[in-house]
């Protein structure tokens, strides 16, 4: 009887949680790519500290570059970058994200997109911001300050500008930015500002150092993309 009452509690505990939580919960396990590591000059990686934990690495993922291109597959949750893409005073970064095939490698969205502001890279006092899309038309805001911080939720929030993939294996775009301008940051999606966040509210203790530093691109676990057009701008 016991254990029927713990596992009819255990079913309604699950059946309450948001699906991406649910997910979540579940405990994908992080892929090992095979040929992994970094193939591009002058890059470099660090996975996400709880995939560390696990026992993962860069080797575990997978960065190529393919001409003026970057093809991304992970393996565990990773931030990549280039030491010499540095940005500072008011700028935006913006680049090209296309998930040729959506959830090809997972059983839930996972988001993929631009950071800035990385400083201490590489190291576990490292902090980061960073603005991501999911194939699913939402969208999501946080910092590593080297723990991690959330600005708009653990699952982030849905936009309309978001593109929605037609379904899983089906290939979505996205155009993601983030500009740092007059003492604000604002994540832009498909040309709209979908977040802005004064500058107090990710600068300071236990979040980052400073919005100037490194500029690159964070992939979520379990998830393949190819980037083009990662640059700086100036207003």
């Amino acid at each position: 009887m016991n254990r029927l009452l713990t596992a009819a509690l255990a079913a309604a505990v699950l059946a309450a949680l948001p699906q991406h939580a649910r997910a979540q919960g579940m405990g994908e396990t992080s892929r090992k790519i095979a040929g992994g590591g970094i193939h591009a000059a002058g890059w470099m990686g660090r996975v996400d500290a709880q995939e560390a934990r696990r026992g993962s690495s860069v080797n575990d993922a997978k960065f190529d570059q393919e001409g003026s291109a970057y093809h991304v597959t992970t393996g565990p949750a990773t931030t990549y970058w280039n030491p010499a893409n540095t940005a500072s005073g008011d700028y935006t970064v913006s680049a090209t994200f296309t998930e040729p095939k959506y959830m090809n490698l997972n059983d839930h969205p996972h988001p993929y997109g631009v950071f800035i502001g990385g400083n201490d890279l590489g190291t576990d006092n490292g902090t980061l911001l960073y603005c991501e899309a999911y194939g699913n038309g939402t969208f999501i805001v946080r910092g590593f300050g080297p723990r991690p911080f959330q600005l708009n939720g653990r699952e982030g929030e849905a936009n309309a500008a978001v593109h929605k993939a037609a379904g899983p294996g089906k290939p979505v775009t996205q155009d993601i930015a983030m500009r740092v301008q007059g003492g604000k940051v604002s994540c832009v999606i498909n040309g709209t500002v979908v977040a802005t966040y004064d500058r107090a509210q990710v600068v300071g203790q236990g979040k980052l150092k400073s919005l100037d530093g490194v500029y690159g691109v964070r992939f979520a676990h379990n998830t393949e993309g190819i980037v083009t057009g990662l640059k700086v701008a100036k207003p």
